[in-house]
C-alpha cells in the first residue's frame, strides 16, 4: 500500500481564487470566521460594529451587526437616532465582576477565621509546650484557656465514665450472697 505524499500546510498567495467551487467554500469558511471574531471583538471590548458582505456571485448579502445591524446604519447614515445605550452591557459586565468579587471577598473572610482560629490554637499549643515542666491540668482553672478548659472537660468525663462503671462492678462483687435464700442463710431457718 502507498502512502499519499502530502505537501502539509502552506503559504496561499492572496488572489482571487479562480475555480468557482473553491471560492464558495473559502467564502463561506472565511466569512464565518470573521462573523465569529467580531462577535468575540463585541463581546470583550463592548464595541458596536457591523458588517454587510456580498457573495462573489452576487445572489446573496451576509451581514453581522451589535447591538444591531439597522440602528448602526441608521446612525452612520446620521439620522438623528439617540446615542448608543451601552449602559446595559457595562452594567451587566459590571454586575458580573462585583458579584465576582464579593464571591471572592467570602471566601477571603472565611479563610482569614480558620487561619485565626488556626494561630489561636497553635499559640495554646506553644503554651503547653512551654508549661511541659508543669502538667498544665495541675494549674489553676483560672489561668486555663479555652482549648485546654475543653480538653479537661472531655478527660474529666471520660474519668467520671470509668469511675462509676468501676462502682457498679464493686457494688455488684462486694455482698453478692445478700439476696433472700443465699449460701448466707441457713436453710432451715424461719423467713
Amino acid at each position: 500500500m502507498t502512502r499519499k505524499i502530502s505537501k502539509g500546510r502552506q503559504w496561499v498567495d492572496m488572489v482571487k481564487i479562480k475555480k468557482a467551487s473553491n471560492l464558495g467554500v473559502t467564502f463561506s469558511k472565511r466569512c464565518a470566521g470573521l462573523f465569529k471574531k467580531a462577535s468575540e471583538l463585541c463581546t470583550l471590548c463592548g464595541a458596536e460594529i457591523v458588517i454587510v458582505i456580498f457573495s462573489p456571485d452576487g445572489k446573496n448579502v451576509f451581514s453581522f451587526g451589535h447591538p444591531s445591524v439597522e440602528t448602526l446604519v441608521e446612525r452612520f447614515l446620521g439620522r438623528n437616532l439617540p446615542p448608543p445605550n451601552n449602559d446595559v452591557h457595562n452594567q451587566q459586565i459590571v454586575a458580573r465582576k462585583e458579584a465576582s468579587i464579593h464571591e471572592l471577598n467570602t471566601k477571603l473572610m472565611n479563610l482569614e477565621g480558620v487561619l485565626q482560629m488556626e494561630k489561636n490554637r497553635g499559640e495554646s499549643l506553644r503554651e503547653i509546650r512551654k508549661r511541659s515542666d508543669v502538667v498544665w491540668w495541675e494549674s489553676p482553672i483560672e489561668e486555663l484557656n479555652l482549648f485546654q478548659l475543653q480538653h479537661l472537660k472531655k478527660a474529666l468525663e471520660i474519668l467520671k465514665k470509668e469511675v462509676e462503671k468501676e462502682a457498679q462492678m464493686v457494688n455488684n462483687n462486694a455482698f453478692p450472697f445478700q439476696t433472700l435464700g443465699s449460701a448466707w442463710t441457713p436453710p432451715n431457718c424461719a423467713r
